[in-house]
């Protein structure tokens, strides 16, 4: 049996997590430092195979946000601490959603930014998802 359907990745079938960029967040993610892109790259196929259950240091639960899924990948690159914002979908993929180096930054205003940021590209991205407009 396929524990793909209870959120598991399956020795068997080989299931790994679908993660996708919110357009917006792929057109930021162009403009990146190459060791950022590197070092997110990493992360990603962390993501891809642990899904959720990914956490603490490359990942952990954002507070603040409008949706209780909400996270974010922690990662260290080209001289900055990085975080991306991500959640999962109602269709189980994860969605990249904004990112930024919060070292040198208040970081109360740094998590302000991220998650308004987040929070209205992950409503745009369910609202399509229910074949609202873009």
């Amino acid at each position: 049996m396929c524990l793909k359907a209870y959120g598991f990745e399956c020795i068997i079938c080989g299931m790994v997590w679908a993660v996708s960029f919110h357009g917006e967040f792929a057109d930021e993610f162009g403009e990146f430092a190459d060791g950022v892109k590197i070092e997110l790259a990493a992360i990603i196929g962390l993501l891809e195979e642990f899904g959720p259950a990914l956490s603490r240091p490359h990942a952990d639960t954002l507070n603040g946000s409008k949706h209780a899924n909400m996270k974010e990948l922690r990662f260290k690159a080209d001289n900055g601490v990085w975080r991306v914002a991500y959640a999962f979908d109602p269709e189980r993929k994860a969605i990249l959603l904004v990112g930024g180096d919060k070292s040198g930054s208040n970081e109360k205003r740094f998590y302000k930014k991220l998650l308004t940021i987040a929070d209205r590209r992950f409503d745009q991205h369910l609202d399509e998802l229910k074949g609202g407009s873009p």
